[in-house]
């Protein structure tokens, strides 16, 4: 799931990405352009959500990478493509 914020006065929208509570086990880390792909960015954690803020009109490319290097897309992102979800926020 991926929740927007309206945009605040400076520009920028916070985005936040949330899974289902038992997709998958383990941890997991969203990554994306918008951290240079790095997955120790932004680890999702139980009861939180992964939230990250950007400029206002901008596409966010992002995955999901889990435990043991396994990647996975979002079935709530507005599209896809080879590169997994995109948001235009």
């Amino acid at each position: 799931m991926i929740k927007t914020a309206k945009p605040g006065r400076n520009g920028t929208v916070r985005v936040t990405f949330a899974l289902p509570r038992d997709t998958p086990g383990g941890a997991v880390s969203v990554v994306g352009d918008f951290n240079d792909w790095d997955p120790f960015a932004h680890p999702l954690r139980r009861r939180a959500n992964g939230t990250v803020t950007v400029t206002a009109g901008r596409t966010l490319h992002f995955r999901y990478l889990a435990e043991g290097g396994i990647w996975f897309d979002d079935d709530a992102a507005p599209r896809t493509d080879a590169d997994g979800g995109y948001v235009t926020v």
